[in-house]
């Protein structure tokens, strides 16, 4: 029998549960060396058990219970490990650890070396990174260990390595947030979203976003801070300079698409770009948890003042996105991604009431072709034989007349009139939730049954009549143009 069957024979692993338990106790009581040998036992049983189960074929619940033991081993190996750690630093301070190649170097009886206590020097110092984390963060470990579980996916000790990779870096580590974007997220992005001919990258990079973009057919307008002597395939170099500072001059209004770096200049990032730059639509690669936090306040301006028309989130996490120069091992990443799409609308304001959360995966899209540079519009996710042409991107389905949408929302547009003295076509289109057209429609309609006033030098319209005497709708039922 396999070792990978023992979970299969003894549903409740009760031999693994019973050394995870004697580990815990050493643990407890400082015995951190022999802590840490029977919890890697432990671990790499349970690891067994659970891939064994996978193989073949075993329930759900199977699987849950060897990855549960495997977790609670991995816990009390890496404790015991960062406890080991700080043994051998005291040592070190207090001249009891003989170095290597110079057993001679303490004149203590009661000396020791690394060996001696069961750790290398390579987990010496990835005990030393974990033990940082924990303390700069405590609970790090837990959490990790934890959201891996919750998510379907193996408690392994790679999966705290590259937590700590993205977590634990200083600010001088960092540098300047360069990320390489993988491909497969632009793809994904520009087989849902049309652009404009000419986009702007103003966080190029080594050009991983705009590679991508022009391999679609689009023309890339590129800077970032740092200078890396990236060129289109034109010829053209990236300008260099802060975009926080920068002014637009003729690209006023030309499309957006970036991975904007990361940590505190996100959301002054992007505000400026919606601020000063104001494209017609813009599209950032960020962490999903973007879409929450209410302190920062261009984070607000960005999620409410302004919010995105559509959020497609990766329901797989992508590729990982490796800080630039890092040389360790490449592995899926441990941050859930989307795409936050914005779309200004032809007054100037962004968004059209609750963003449009959507799921893809983007290993769906790997060969999907891109929409054509320049036609605007989007698509959803799923996609049927062509059956119109290809220039039409359909913005709800089934789409309805104007008429049909001016009677769905008459009642709430008349009882949100009738509380004012005056409006404006963007406070009603804003105050009931409903595309601008839709509202023109019903302004026009409130005109015909005198409801409001012409328009003033600021186009706003003065409330006459809060009742209707009729159905305003009735004189556009039969227009048939669409959204």
């Amino acid at each position: 029998m396999t070792d990978g069957a023992v979970v299969l024979h003894d549903a409740s692993g009760t031999d693994i549960v019973a050394t995870i338990e004697r580990a815990r106790a050493l643990l407890d009581d400082g015995d951190h060396m022999a802590a840490r040998l029977l919890a890697t036992g432990a671990y790499e049983q349970a690891k067994a058990a659970a891939g064994y189960a996978e193989k073949v074929k075993a329930s759900r619940q199977l699987i849950d219970k060897a990855r549960r033991m495997q977790a609670d081993a991995l816990k009390i190996e890496t404790y015991a490990t960062i406890r080991l750690a700080d043994e051998v630093d005291a040592a070190q301070q207090s001249g009891t650890l003989v170095s290597r190649g110079r057993p001679k170097n303490v004149e203590h009886e009661n000396v020791f070396t690394l060996g001696d206590v069961g750790v290398d020097r390579v987990q010496l110092h990835h005990a030393r990174k974990v033990r940082t984390a924990e303390r700069s963060e405590p609970g790090f470990v837990e959490r990790v260990i934890e959201a891996r579980l919750s998510e379907g996916l193996e408690p392994s000790r790679r999966s705290i390595s590259h937590a700590i990779g993205t977590r634990s870096n200083s600010k001088e580590e960092k540098g300047d947030q360069l990320y390489e974007t993988p491909p497969e997220a632009t793809r994904t992005l520009l087989a849902l979203e049309s652009f404009s001919a000419s986009v702007k990258e103003p966080a190029v990079g080594k050009g991983a976003i705009m590679r991508v973009l022009e391999d679609a057919g689009y023309d890339v307008l590129i800077s970032d801070l740092r200078d890396r002597g990236v060129a289109t395939r034109h010829g053209e170099l990236q300008q260099v300079g802060d975009f926080l500072t920068s002014e637009p001059g003729d690209s006023l209004g030309v499309d957006l698409v970036t991975n904007p770096p990361y940590g505190d200049l996100t959301n002054r990032f992007l505000a400026h770009a919606l601020r000063v730059h104001q494209p017609r639509k813009m599209a950032a690669l960020l962490n999903f948890n973007f879409a929450t936090g209410f302190e920062d306040p261009d984070r607000v301006f960005l999620m409410e003042t302004c919010p995105p028309s559509r959020i497609y989130v990766f329901s797989r996490r992508l590729p990982m996105m490796h800080r630039d120069g890092w040389d360790g091992p490449t592995a899926t990443s441990q941050m859930n991604t989307a795409w936050f799409v914005w779309e200004r609308n032809d007054d100037g304001s962004y968004g059209d009431g609750y963003p449009r959360l959507i799921r893809v995966d983007w290993k769906k899209f790997a060969d999907a072709q891109p929409l054509a540079p320049g036609a605007g519009g989007h698509v959803g996710p799923m996609q049927f034989a062509a059956s119109a042409p290809d220039d039409e991107f359909k913005r709800e389905t089934p789409r309805k007349t104007i008429g049909e949408r001016v009677g769905e929302e008459l009642v709430r547009a008349v009882a949100w009139i009738s509380a004012r003295d005056d409006f404006d076509v963007v406070e009603l289109r804003r105050g009931i939730g409903c595309r601008n057209s839709v509202a023109e429609a019903l302004v026009a309609a409130f005109l015909g049954e005198g409801l409001i006033g012409l328009a003033d030098e600021n186009g706003r319209h003065l409330v006459m009549a809060p009742p209707l005497s009729s159905n305003p709708a009735a004189g556009t039922a039969g227009r048939d143009e669409k959204e």
